[in-house]
C-alpha cells in the first residue's frame, strides 16, 4: 500500500458518481440489481464512520423506457421530458434500496449557475451538510429539465468534481466501465497498462484519456477535468471500474485499485473553494509579466495597472478570469468593478480612477481574498 493509498482510509466524507454505462441497460431503464450492490456498498461506508453523497446518471435512460421510446431522444426538448420523467423512478429505485436499511435520501438537482451564484452556492452547501448531519443520504444529479446548455454540453463528472468542493469532501469516487486510466484505449491495444497513481491536473494525462463513451458524456477527459476541480479543495479522487467487487470498501480499505488522482494542494478556504469550483466565467482580463509575477508569487491582490486588455461585458462582483499575455489561465476571481469600468482604469494606478470614473470603490482591481490560482 503507498502513502497515498494508506490516507485514503482516513476520507471520511464521500463522493461517489455513478455513471450512465453501471447504472443502465445499455442506455435504456435502470439497472436496479447492480443499484441494491452499490446501496449495500455505501451503507458498509456508513457503518465505519464515513459520510456519502452520491451524483447519479440514469433520470434520461429511465424516463426513455417509461415513455416507451426504444432508443434514446436526440432533441433537447425530448431529453428534457425524460428527464423530467425518469427522475421520478430514479429517486425512487434509490429511495426503496436506501429504505430497506432504514435510511432516507433526498434528490438534490443542481445546474453549474446554482454553484457560480454566491448566495445559491452558499443556500447548497448548507443544506448538503444538513442534510448529512441528518443521515440522509443525497442523491444528486444535473437539472436537465431545465438546463439546456448542461444537456449539451454538461456531465455529472464535472458536477461531482463541484460537489466534492462544495461539501469539501476528503475523497472523489468515479465509478465507470473502465478498470481506471490506461496509458493507452484498451479497447484498441491490449497491451495497455493501467496508471496507478499520478498527479490531479497533470496535463500529460490527457493524451490517455481517449474517447468519449458510448452512454456518457464525457469519458475519460472529463473524470481528469472533475479530479482536478477535486484537488483543487484538497480531494484526491479515485477512477475505478463499478463492477468490481466491493470495489467502494476496496477502496476505502487503501487497497491498490482502479487510478488514484493525488492531490497535493492543500485545502482552502470555503471562499475560495467556491472560487476554485467555477467553470462559468463572465470575462477575461490578459495581465501584463509583472502582474502575473504578483499573483503567481507573491499571492498579492491584481492591480488595474497589470491589466493591458479587458474582455467580455461582466458586472461588478463577477467572476473573470485572469490570463497572462500567452492567454494561459493563471487565476479567476471575484471582480470588483464591471467591464466598461475596467476598460477605463486598466493600465492605471489606483490614484488615477477618481479621475477616471468619477469615484473609486475598491483600489484592487480583485482583491487577493477574492482570487484564487488555477
Amino acid at each position: 500500500m503507498s502513502n497515498y493509498r494508506e490516507k485514503l482510509t482516513e476520507a471520511r466524507r464521500w463522493v461517489v458518481k455513478l455513471g450512465s454505462s453501471l447504472l443502465t441497460n445499455n442506455g435504456l431503464g435502470l439497472r436496479t440489481d447492480s443499484l441494491h450492490n452499490w446501496v449495500r456498498q455505501v451503507m458498509a461506508l456508513r457503518n465505519c464512520g464515513c459520510e456519502v453523497v452520491i451524483v447519479s446518471s440514469g433520470a434520461i435512460a429511465e424516463g426513455a423506457v417509461r415513455l416507451g421510446w426504444k432508443h434514446r431522444p436526440q432533441s433537447v426538448h425530448e431529453l428534457q421530458a425524460a428527464a423530467a420523467v425518469g427522475q421520478m423512478g430514479l429517486v425512487q429505485a434509490y429511495e426503496s434500496c436506501f429504505q430497506k436499511y432504514s435510511v432516507h435520501t433526498a434528490q438534490v438537482l443542481l445546474t453549474h449557475e446554482d454553484i457560480a451564484d454566491r448566495q445559491r452556492y452558499l443556500n447548497a452547501r448548507s443544506s448538503l451538510n444538513t442534510l448529512l448531519k441528518l443521515g440522509v443520504v443525497p442523491i444528486i444529479n444535473e437539472n436537465d429539465t431545465v438546463a439546456t446548455e448542461e444537456i449539451r454540453f454538461g456531465d455529472n463528472d464535472t458536477l461531482a468534481g463541484l460537489v466534492t468542493n462544495l461539501i469539501e469532501a476528503d475523497l472523489l469516487v468515479l465509478l465507470t466501465d473502465q478498470p481506471g486510466l490506461f496509458d493507452q484505449d484498451p479497447r484498441e491495444h491490449p497491451g495497455a497498462k493501467l496508471i496507478s497513481e499520478a498527479e490531479a491536473g497533470d496535463p500529460a494525462l490527457l493524451k490517455f484519456a481517449g474517447k468519449v463513451g458510448v452512454l456518457g458524456r464525457g469519458g475519460m477527459q472529463t473524470k481528469l477535468k472533475a479530479a482536478t476541480l477535486a484537488a483543487k479543495s484538497g480531494a484526491s479522487t479515485v477512477i475505478a471500474a463499478g463492477f468490481e467487487d466491493n470495489v467502494l470498501g476496496r477502496i476505502a480499505a487503501g487497497e491498490t485499485i482502479g487510478t488514484l488522482l493525488i492531490s497535493r494542494q492543500e485545502t482552502l478556504t470555503a471562499r475560495k473553494q467556491w472560487l476554485a469550483g467555477r467553470t462559468q466565467v463572465h470575462g477575461r482580463l490578459i495581465l501584463d509579466a509583472g502582474a502575473v509575477n504578483v499573483l503567481r508569487h507573491q499571492g498579492k491582490s491584481l492591480l488595474a495597472v497589470g491589466v493591458v486588455i479587458v474582455e467580455g461585458d461582466f458586472r461588478r462582483g463577477e467572476i473573470v478570469s485572469c490570463l497572462d499575455e500567452n492567454r494561459a489561465e493563471i487565476a479567476r476571481g471575484l471582480v470588483n468593478y464591471g467591464a466598461s469600468e475596467a476598460r477605463k482604469i486598466m493600465g492605471k494606478p489606483s490614484e488615477q480612477f477618481v479621475q477616471l470614473l468619477g469615484y473609486i470603490d475598491e483600489p484592487e482591481l480583485i482583491h487577493r481574498d477574492n482570487l484564487v490560482l488555477v
